[in-house]
């Protein structure tokens, strides 16, 4: 037998999965990825439990494939904006990974929005000027790191995402490269050009001469060393995970939606190949470069939904396991006019307020534990209608059907919810590991395996929930949420 592997490094764990030629899973493994918060908005990784971790997972997966399998390639998904640095020479970082939803450089963004940068970044990158993307995680690093600047001086430092510090160490040191969807969430990157800004890179004070080369999402780049592997494996698909999860969902037509529920929601909307800068504070990223075309999307990132409710398990203990919240929240007819909204790390698309914080409002003598769970479950679906409501208007067209995967997509009342509120059917991927498909099904493509026209004949939901609910009901929620966020925003100093 013959296959690709799909790596999804994700923010909490890597999976990885094993596709044979008819796209069929095969194989899988899995490993946990601890993360540090070392002070409040701060939030770390090791980067050795980043290799770690991948390597485990991918062990796993290969210790369950039958004997005298052969991997033909394989595919990496990333987590995106989480940022590095190491030492060329010894390979030694110089700081923990600077996590995707760390805060940190709040204050940093909004010095350069103040001197009248917003602007540019955004109209170069498609971005804003918040903490979430990649450039001041590397200025901070710059500019905090005494190592940093002394290696720096040096010319030996070297900054990437997870990607590229994973393809780094598993090629012997011979791979520094990164991929344009990636490199598209990072603030230095041109849009039209897709390569570096040398503009942004003075304006984020970041050398080019540290940054990985740019290369496009499939198509072979090299090989990879894998654990208890003989032979190398050719590195053939690469893109951020959520794109990576975009392309498992064959939304490959503009106008076509998917939403990823994990530790954050992550809506994507195919835009097609140019780059339409949003208006309705979303940003445009790209898709996709698959054989020298590039493809675009709309991007709306939720930080906080998930990991809402593992905070109901392990913050509030009102829950056990998170799976409880299904059964909990149909144990009560409706939320009692509680809101929660979940803007533990500030507001992401499309109000892009890092000083937003979570809020439970419309607390009564009667409210319950049950109504608290089922409040947090429908904040979940509201958000994912604020991104949606943003990307209808940026593409002057009703949304027909949102595509969705993910872990909290098992929830049934959460899913039957978001159809609800969005008044239109959600369809649930068969597997709830797109991103890791999608990884392989880009190594696919690459290596000529399949064509975009497999893929899209390949995707079927498993499952289809219908809207219920009526639309006076609907939109009369939905304004009470809406106030509730205006509660939120600006909390903190």
């Amino acid at each position: 037998m013959e296959i690709i592997l799909g790596i999804d490094h994700g923010t909490t764990r890597t999976k990885v999965l094993a596709l044979d030629r008819a796209m069929r899973i095969v194989a899988e493994g899995a490993a946990e990825l601890p993360q540090q918060y070392p002070q409040p908005g701060w939030v770390e990784q090791s980067p050795q439990d980043i290799l770690e971790t991948t390597r485990a997972a991918i062990a796993a997966c290969l210790a369950a494939l039958p004997p005298q399998t052969k991997i033909a390639g394989l595919g990496l998904a990333n987590q995106g904006e989480t940022v590095l640095a190491w030492d060329r020479e010894t390979g030694q970082p110089v700081y923990p990974a600077i996590v995707w939803q760390d805060r940190r450089t709040a204050g940093r963004c909004a010095e350069l929005a103040a001197a009248g940068y917003e602007r540019l970044v955004h109209e170069r990158t498609g971005l804003y000027l918040d903490p979430y993307f990649s450039a001041t995680k590397v200025w901070w690093i710059l500019t905090h790191v005494p190592d940093a600047q002394r290696l720096a001086r040096a010319g030996r430092l070297l900054v990437g995402t997870t990607d590229t510090w994973i393809l780094w160490n598993l090629s012997a040191r011979r791979l520094f490269l990164t991929d344009t969807t990636t490199a598209s969430r990072t603030s230095l990157l041109d849009l039209r050009t897709l390569d570096w800004d040398a503009e942004l890179l003075d304006l984020f004070e970041i050398p080019r001469s540290m940054l990985p080369d740019v290369v496009a999402s499939t198509g072979v780049v090299g090989t990879v060393e894998l654990p208890g592997w003989p032979e190398p494996v050719p590195v053939a698909g690469l893109a951020v995970d959520q794109q990576a999860a975009l392309f498992s969902h064959a939304c490959l037509e503009p106008g076509m939606v998917k939403a990823t529920y994990g530790t954050g929601t992550f809506v994507l909307m195919q835009i097609g190949p140019v780059p339409r800068l949003s208006q309705h504070g979303l940003v445009t990223t790209v898709a996709w470069t698959i054989g020298g075309q590039a493809s675009y999307a709309l991007d709306g990132g939720i930080y906080t939904t998930g990991a809402a409710v593992q905070w109901l398990v392990e913050g509030l203990r009102i829950l056990d396991r998170p799976e409880q919240s299904d059964e909990i929240a149909r144990s009560v007819a409706d939320s009692g006019d509680v809101y929660v909204v979940p803007a533990f790390s500030g507001l992401a698309a499309p109000y892009w307020d890092p000083r937003a914080r979570g809020l439970i409002i419309g607390l009564t003598r009667g409210t319950s534990w049950a109504h608290v769970v089922r409040a947090t479950l429908e904040g979940i679906a509201y958000r994912v209608r604020d991104v949606v409501e943003a990307m209808e208007a940026d593409a002057g067209a009703p949304l027909q059907v949102l595509r969705v995967d993910g872990g909290p997509t098992r929830n049934s009342f959460l899913m039957q919810f978001q159809a609800d509120v969005l008044g239109v059917p959600v369809e649930v991927a068969e597997t709830t590991e797109a991103t890791a498909r999608g990884a392989a099904l880009l190594a696919g493509l690459g290596l000529g395996w399949w064509t975009t026209a497999d893929v899209v004949a390949n995707w079927r939901p498993a499952v289809r929930y219908e809207p219920a609910m009526g639309e006076d009901e609907r939109e009369r929620r939905y304004a009470r949420w809406r106030r509730a966020v205006e509660r939120a925003r600006e909390w903190a100093e």
